[in-house]
């Protein structure tokens, strides 16, 4: 999996590509814990995302609950094969999609 941020102001965009899975997760884990200080907008563009499994969406969880505190998180890009995953579990109840 390939991770790209780009911070501008207190905005952090984090565009994922690949796959993010039980190998990939602690990646995105540990890269969001050293980037989220003084973020108060946290948006994922998952427009180049080809698969998420469970270890992913704990991750997505993880910084949906950071951020409901210090700011707001937005999910964009989602393809229809991870919006049907997050329809199911029910996360497309509580993230913000665009």
């Amino acid at each position: 999996m390939k991770i790209n941020k780009i911070k501008e102001g207190s905005t952090l965009t984090v565009s994922l590509e690949g796959r993010l899975d039980t190998t990939t997760s602690p990646e995105l884990s540990k890269e969001l814990d050293t980037s989220l200080d003084g973020v108060k907008k946290l948006v994922f563009d998952l427009s180049t995302l080809e698969y998420i499994s469970s270890s992913g969406l704990r991750v997505l969880l993880s910084a949906q609950k950071t951020m409901n505190t210090a700011g707001e998180m937005i999910v964009r890009g989602v393809p229809e094969d991870i919006m049907e995953i997050f329809e199911v579990t029910g996360f497309s109840d509580f993230l913000t999609i665009e």
